[in-house]
């Protein structure tokens, strides 16, 4: 059984230029999940890019890459096309698609979702990365309740948690894949991270935050 772990890393990010390879306390952003990738159970740590730049640095940090065409790569393009591409050229039986913009994310988060996958083959065909959230008010752009009513506000401990996608990887088994084209299908499992390390980098807001957490 092979396990292949995948970062899409395109170029022209809009919200922070350059954000898959801007430095994060003397490293490159993509850095920290290539070498999550590495100390995991997965076999090849590949980045597919459409840049050159992301390129040098994938490859120096001990990644291979794949290069992404540009009619993939652009702002609508979505991930599931890249990961499509990925298929159609690298070998492999389990695919971990995993964020660039998930520094905190630790090796031993991918070889719990890779052993979870395996172990229950029978039942599960995909995983992915949550964090649990308790409730909380929320109001939508009108300033209305979402799903509570004002005169009747419950309590916390009222309400169930909610698990939360927290975008670090998803793990899928290629025949999955290829016959849905999506990232998760079939019986899905998940794997808890904490709230602290689920932080997604796409603000400059975001960029602080990590910069001091790290």
């Amino acid at each position: 059984m092979k396990i292949v772990s995948v970062i899409l890393a395109r170029s022209g990010s809009k919200g922070i230029p350059n954000k898959n390879i801007i430095d994060i306390n003397g490293k490159p952003l993509i850095s920290y999940v290539i070498e999550a990738s590495l100390k995991s159970q997965s076999q090849e740590t590949w980045v597919s890019t459409n840049c050159k730049k992301i390129k040098k640095v994938a490859l120096s940090y001990g990644a291979q890459v794949l290069d992404r065409p540009d009619i993939i790569s652009g702002d609508l393009s979505k991930s599931e096309e890249a990961l499509i591409h990925f298929s159609d050229n690298i070998d492999f039986d389990i695919l971990v698609f995993i964020q660039p913009t998930s520094p905190l994310l630790v090796s031993s988060d991918l070889d719990t979702g890779i052993d979870l996958l395996i172990n229950k083959s029978n039942t599960l065909d995909s995983v992915f990365s949550v964090y649990k959230e308790h409730w909380t008010p929320k109001w939508d752009n009108k300033l209305r309740p979402i799903n509570w009513d004002k005169k009747n506000r419950p309590m916390r401990q009222e309400r169930d948690y909610e698990y939360v996608e927290n975008g670090a990887f998803y793990i899928t088994k290629k025949e999955n894949f290829i016959k849905t084209k999506l990232r998760y299908s079939g019986n899905i499992g998940i794997v808890e991270m904490p709230n602290y390390r689920s932080f997604q980098v796409d603000s400059e807001d975001d960029l602080k935050l990590i910069r001091k957490i790290l």
